[in-house]
């Protein structure tokens, strides 16, 4: 039997890679796996900062993501290398400052494979997932409504460009 690999390599971005990147991680890896979509699309997380490497996903993010039957306990927080930009198709910031920093330091080459998660959820009306650290567990729910939005939107991109 041959070895499958994923098709599409999907990586979500904000600052320590503990809050908003691993709940996105952890929202689409089950839209994923709901659309049977597992071997074709690769996902991971990361920080532009490197605060939290080796750290689990903050607690309260951790919880909120639960109650929507997420589990992101077996994520760890880790910084963008160069090599992501590589070997990522998609490479997602949650906000214009994550993205100001990720465009400062990929390759030209590579520049079209940036984008702002909630370029994916037009409806949102807003192009930033605020980071929800300094707030109360409202702001991870808020976090997750965008998040989910998105990932609806940015599972379509992918089936239309990739054929998945």
């Amino acid at each position: 039997m041959q070895a499958t690999f994923p098709k599409v390599k999907v990586l979500f971005v904000c600052m320590g890679n503990i809050c908003r990147s691993p709940t996105a991680e952890g929202s689409f890896r089950k839209l994923v796996i709901s659309a049977d979509l597992k071997d074709q699309i690769a996902i991971d997380s990361a920080g532009t900062h490197a605060y939290h490497i080796g750290a689990p996903p903050d607690g309260r993010s951790q919880q909120a993501a639960l109650k929507r039957g997420i589990d992101l306990s077996d994520l760890r927080g880790r910084q963008v290398d160069i090599e992501d930009f590589e070997h990522f198709d998609y490479i997602l910031a949650m906000d214009n400052d994550n993205y100001a920093i990720l465009q400062s330091n990929c390759p030209k080459h590579a520049q079209d494979k940036l984008h702002r998660l909630l370029d994916f959820a037009p409806e949102a009306n807003t192009r930033e997932v605020p980071d929800p650290y300094f707030g109360g567990g409202k702001g991870f729910e808020r976090v997750l409504d965008l998040i989910e939005a998105a990932n609806v939107g940015l599972l379509a991109d992918i089936r239309q460009k990739f054929n998945v």
